[in-house]
């Protein structure tokens, strides 16, 4: 079972990403997609990301509903996010309280398991921004607390702040890291992750919907994601989708679980981030958990997305 380095949070080896809840699954849907990830999570907690922006916090309602329709709340590891919104100045503490506040009645909660920061606020001093996430932890309403979308010198400029306070530091990242996006992650900012010894959450793991192998070019997709996966349509992204269909057609699983299941493996990854907008979609990811890749395998899916 992974567990996030630091912590005592066992997780599930796929974070279900919430970010679909309220938009593109209703109410309903979004319970029997959850009701689906509990039941393939077995044994580990299932472990499901939100974020207090997703649907103006429709989403983090949704899975507070669920959590409580179900008595489930003390099976989920529940991730959500300090967003930033029309803030002026999103991690100043008077917002990072009011935020952890409304995130806790959302989700009908008396404690955040991971909270992040969702993305820098170079207006506000880390040492506010800090002492502030070090407070809901004191008072027990946040188990641990995450940075998301922070640069190398901003998450080394965070960990030399929290050491010199005295107070609790970012025990993960969430970053954009997946087989068609991997210049960013692997670099200094993998090197940073290493050095603070932390372990990270990569969002878009299955690239916008790219790597569901469904978005080629001259095809045309009705589905919100379509633009976004465009972007990755052309000659690398045939290559790496034609490497993924070769490795799902030796284990006879689809894509997606491929997809997922490289990402898994990576230095520091505890967990890929992924979502589907129905229960169908959901299974094509879950294979993800059992797949063993060989080494010859990881090799021709490396050469495939670095060339």
């Amino acid at each position: 079972m992974p567990q996030l380095p630091g912590t005592d949070l066992t997780v599930s080896d796929l974070c279900l990403g919430g970010n679909v809840f309220g938009w593109t699954a209703d109410a309903p849907t979004s319970f029997a997609i959850l009701d689906r990830f509990l039941d393939a999570a077995q044994p580990q907690p299932a472990f499901v990301d939100t974020a207090e922006s997703y649907g103006d916090g429709t989403s983090e309602r949704i899975l507070g509903d669920w959590m409580a329709a179900r008595g489930a709340r003390d099976r989920v590891v529940v991730a959500t996010k300090a967003s930033r919104g029309q803030k002026e100045h999103p991690l100043a503490a008077a917002e990072i309280r009011t935020a952890a506040e409304r995130s806790l009645r959302n989700l009908q909660t008396d404690r955040i398991d991971l909270y992040y920061a969702h993305y820098g606020d170079e207006t506000t001093p880390l040492e506010e921004t800090l002492t502030a996430f070090d407070e809901l932890v004191q008072a027990g309403k946040v188990r641990y607390v995450a940075a998301s979308n922070y640069s190398p010198g901003r998450l080394t400029e965070a960990r030399e702040t929290a050491d010199r306070l005295g107070v609790r530091g970012y025990t993960a990242l969430q970053m954009h890291y997946n087989l068609m996006e991997r210049a960013a992650f692997e670099g200094e900012l993998r090197d940073v992750v290493r050095a603070q010894g932390i372990g990270t959450l990569p969002y878009f793991g299955l690239a916008k919907g790219f790597l569901t192998g469904k978005y080629r070019a001259g095809e045309q997709i009705d589905s919100p994601r379509a633009k976004g996966a465009a972007a990755y349509v052309g000659e690398r992204g045939d290559r790496v989708l034609g490497a993924l269909g070769e490795v799902a057609r030796e284990h006879g699983v689809p894509v997606p679980a491929v997809a997922l299941r490289w990402l898994a493996d990576q230095p520091t990854v505890v967990a890929p981030i992924a979502s589907g907008r129905s229960v169908e979609q959901l299974a094509e990811l879950l294979p993800m958990r059992d797949l063993v890749l060989t080494d010859d395998q990881r090799r021709r899916l490396d050469e495939a997305s670095t060339r």
